[in-house]
């Protein structure tokens, strides 16, 4: 064990900070429902993005990225495209204030300004869109118990803490039990001070992330000053064609292995599904999470879209700072690593901690670990706090007790926080690895998800009975999917997409239009663009003075930009990191002049 004192010492401030600040953000929690959940839709958007970015920035998706990277080198900007990554910029250009026009509380909730309170399926509706976003939910909650626990491993090995305590484990659930322990602390101050205690601890835990990054950028850099990264060719070039060809075989063929099992060899096919399917979910909107809670926390629409396009600015570049840091120091110093796991085969989930436990200095060591789990606490309480508003807002205000004040919805508040917790700890105990649940969540539950999201937005005559089965179709598919067909997650997903449109289309056609007043209403409120003309026949037969929404082919140039802007983001640490000054100029030019134009197409034109 490497940590010092001063190491100690600063892991220690941060949890007791963090307990701190639950405690004292208790009773501005406790106002009423709304500043319980949503912080009163009062906070600023640079803090409710920052918080935003701060859960994106988990540490189950670090250790995950930091191994893409140090296997597939450049090429692993693409591979974040599995979420898709680039659905923020969907959002900033016109999905974030569309959603945010709604004024609700969750996603479920949503569902009556486009579908009305009454007609078949509404209810059902509401029922599976709660079900889908609890099963993501704790879908979430137990890939980052499982990452934080494989983290810790390195740092406190078992050895130095069994003889402290009554039991002793199986090495295959010392993780676990990390995960429990640090999981308590996480659970305490988000559900004793709400929506509050969240985005200020976020943002506290993002400054240290911010700082720690940048150490582990520097520190980097010197440690590569005069040596060169023994990598296969093609490794720092973000081009490829239809197969990946990087070949590790004289230098680590287990990465070689890697590259097999992960199924990215036939790399251009591998691209084609996640845009594919990127494109598909990025018009859907976001999903059920904390993503979604966050942008009907902001004050306004035109704020919404503010927050949206602010997490790409601050996460990427922090980011993948700290994430081609450690993968310099991997390369370089790849033997000195204690890659094996239990089983004794080599797992490249292990390159993170294991890097920052052998080469960062004392103090800066505290405050990387401080931060990673930070961002650990930051995912788990962003996550947890989603999946209380459904269950409580959802679910019980709803159809157990209606009529509830302020102590009893907050109470309950307690009681299902702890209960979703306890729930996701189980899934983390049934699940062993990182990389599984985050391909399944991402490559099959989400291919459920994705057509009836989409066709809400852009088709009138949708309704709630095509939006039931389309999901419920959709879910139950990805839930069997695995126990009958082999492969990549990703590549199911045009036959659950499929699957579910055709739920979505027959369910839709078997029952009545949704009523023309809540279309109406909906189109009016969200003025959304799609197919709509009968709707905009009848607003227009009220309202001569109604301008529909034709910004479609602007918002569709503005998110190629934002995607390409993205993809400098990106790029750009991983260029000043290894010393590509030329890339990096050229890359900076690229961003800058985008930044110009989208300032004249995107900020200029924002409105709520």
């Amino acid at each position: 064990m490497k940590l010092t004192l001063i190491d100690i010492s600063i892991v220690v401030l941060y949890l007791v900070t963090m307990v701190m600040v639950g405690w004292f953000m208790r009773k501005k929690a406790r106002q009423n429902k709304e500043s319980y959940l949503m912080g009163g839709k009062s906070l600023p958007w640079y803090m409710l993005g920052l918080s935003d970015a701060s859960d994106m920035f988990d540490i189950s998706g670090t250790m995950w990225m930091v191994a893409l990277c140090f296997v597939y080198g450049f090429k692993s900007i693409w591979v974040p495209w599995l979420w898709p990554v680039f659905n923020q910029v969907f959002m900033m250009m016109f999905l974030s204030k569309w959603l945010r026009r709604s004024n609700v509380n969750t996603g479920a909730e949503w569902l009556q300004t486009r579908f009305g309170t009454t007609g078949t399926g509404v209810q059902a509706s509401h029922i599976v869109v709660i079900a889908f976003a609890l099963i993501s939910c704790l879908g979430f909650l137990a890939y980052g118990f499982i990452g934080l626990g494989k983290f810790i491993e390195v740092f406190i090995p078992w050895d130095a803490v069994k003889a402290y305590l009554p039991f002793d484990l199986p090495a295959k659930y010392v993780p676990h039990f990390y995960g429990i322990v640090f999981t308590l602390f996480a659970m305490f101050y988000s559900i004793i001070g709400g929506m509050h205690s969240i985005v200020l601890g976020d943002v506290i835990k993002y400054m240290i992330m911010i700082v720690a990054s940048l150490a582990i950028g520097v520190i980097a850099m010197r440690h590569l000053n005069g040596h060169t990264l023994q990598t296969p060719a093609g490794w720092n070039n973000p081009l490829f064609g239809w197969k990946l060809n990087l070949d590790w075989s004289h230098i680590m063929p287990e990465a070689n292995q890697k590259i097999a099992e992960d199924g990215f060899g036939i790399f251009g096919l591998f691209f084609m599904m996640m845009l594919l399917k990127g494109i598909f979910a990025s018009l859907a909107g976001p999903a059920p999470n904390y993503d979604m809670q966050k942008i009907l926390s902001t004050r306004s629409p035109k704020e919404a879209s503010k927050m949206s396009g602010f997490v790409s600015i601050v996460l990427l570049p922090v980011r993948y700072t700290m994430i081609v840091g450690l993968t310099v120091l991997a390369l370089l110093y790849y033997h000195q690593l204690n890659l094996k796991g239990p089983d004794g085969v080599t797992d490249f989930e292990r390159i993170l901690p294991g890097a920052i436990n052998n080469f960062l200095p004392a103090g800066i060591l505290g405050l990387v670990l401080t931060g990673l789990l930070g961002a650990f606490m930051g995912t788990f309480s962003g996550t947890l706090n989603a999946a209380q508003a459904y269950i409580v807002n959802d679910i019980y205000l709803k159809y157990i007790n209606p009529g509830a004040g302020t102590k009893k919805t907050i109470t309950a508040n307690y009681i299902v926080g702890v209960v979703v917790v306890l729930t996701g700890v189980v899934f983390g105990f049934l699940s062993g690895n990182v990389n599984n649940i985050l391909q399944w969540i991402v490559g099959g539950l989400y291919g459920g998800y994705v057509a009836a999201n989409c066709l809400k937005w852009y088709w009138w005559r949708f309704n709630a009975n095509g939006f039931f089965w389309g999901m419920m179709v959709g879910i139950v598919a990805a839930l069997v999917m695995p126990y009958v067909t082999t492969g990549l997650p990703l590549y199911w997903w045009p036959l659950l997409f499929l699957l579910s449109l055709a739920g979505c289309i027959i369910g839709t056609y078997a029952a009545p239009p949704t009523e023309m007043a809540v279309l109406k209403s909906f189109y009016k409120t969200v003025r959304p663009w799609g197919f709509w003309k009968p709707v905009h026949e009848a607003v227009i037969e009220e309202d001569a003075g109604f301008v529909g929404n034709t910004r479609f082919r602007l918002d569709m140039f503005n998110v190629a930009l934002g995607i390409i802007a993205q993809l400098c983001l990106t790029i750009l640490p991983m260029y000043l990191v290894l010393g590509y000054n030329s890339q990096l100029f050229i890359t900076i030019a690229i961003f800058t002049a985008i930044a110009l134009v989208l300032k004249k197409t995107w900020w200029n034109k924002l409105e709520d």
